[in-house]
């Protein structure tokens, strides 16, 4: 992944404080969803880059990706001051395995996002794949504030397509909304209330689970989930749940 090409900034969405979205044109060859690439910018005579998933469909343009600004990081902060005519650079391939390439068929598809890992499940859910093998896929996620709520448009068409094979929720956790569940993930998982929100039950029977976000909320994912019986699914050994980690 260290084959560079240059991308041009051709849209930016500030969603609330710190939290963006850029559009990208850009050379890179075709990839899954779920993967990530590489964005990089010369800083001080040093080309300093990060992953981010791309957020939209492989068949989709422009590439977009999804991410916080932390105020005291080498990247984010200019990343989140460019416009559109603006350059970075950008790896010419995606690469990871967070896709559903070799997650065997199941009944459920749970995926579980806080904050920006969102994003990847954007991508993952406007292809086909997931609701050829899956009847239904519910979509968690988790912020602080409502107002880091994002894509709301984006998941509104999805219902709109997929209708009551989609179950979208909310979790707030450190403010009361009224069209959110109050607390974190793990902890309506623990509670039962996540589940029975939608009606639905995490079994490794039934169910495949895919967590993209804050590593403590992955940690804490993983510990509930394995003391149900799900074991982590890996390409040579298929398993119940999927996790996100970048290389």
């Amino acid at each position: 992944m260290n084959d560079w090409v240059k991308a041009k900034v051709i849209g930016k969405h500030q969603w609330a404080e710190g939290l963006y979205s850029l559009q990208f044109d850009a050379p890179i060859a075709d990839f899954k969803a779920g993967q990530y690439i590489k964005v990089a910018l010369e800083i001080d005579g040093e080309r300093i880059g990060r992953p981010y998933s791309l957020v939209n469909a492989p068949q989709d343009r422009p590439l977009e990706i999804y991410f916080n600004e932390v105020p005291e990081g080498p990247l984010t902060p200019p990343l989140s001051a460019l416009n559109p005519g603006d350059e970075v650079w950008m790896t010419a391939t995606a690469g990871g395995i967070f896709t559903l390439d070799t997650v065997e068929p199941a009944e459920t598809l749970w995926l579980l996002a806080t904050g920006t890992g969102l994003g990847v499940f954007l991508s993952i859910l406007r292809t086909a794949e997931p609701w050829e093998r899956f009847k239904r896929v519910i979509l968690v996620h988790g912020v602080r504030q409502a107002a880091d709520l994002a894509y709301g448009e984006t998941l509104a068409e999805i219902a709109g397509r997929y209708g009551e094979r989609f179950s979208f929720v909310a979790a707030v956790s450190r403010e009361r909304d009224p069209g959110a569940l109050p607390g974190r993930i793990t902890d309506l998982l623990t509670s039962g209330q996540l589940e029975a929100q939608v009606g639905a039950t995490i079994d490794p029977a039934t169910s495949h689970v895919m967590l993209c976000g804050n590593s403590a909320m992955i940690k804490d994912a993983k510990a509930i989930l394995e003391a149900r019986g799900l074991v982590r699914h890996r390409r040579h050994a298929p398993g119940q749940y999927t996790t996100e980690q970048y290389h």
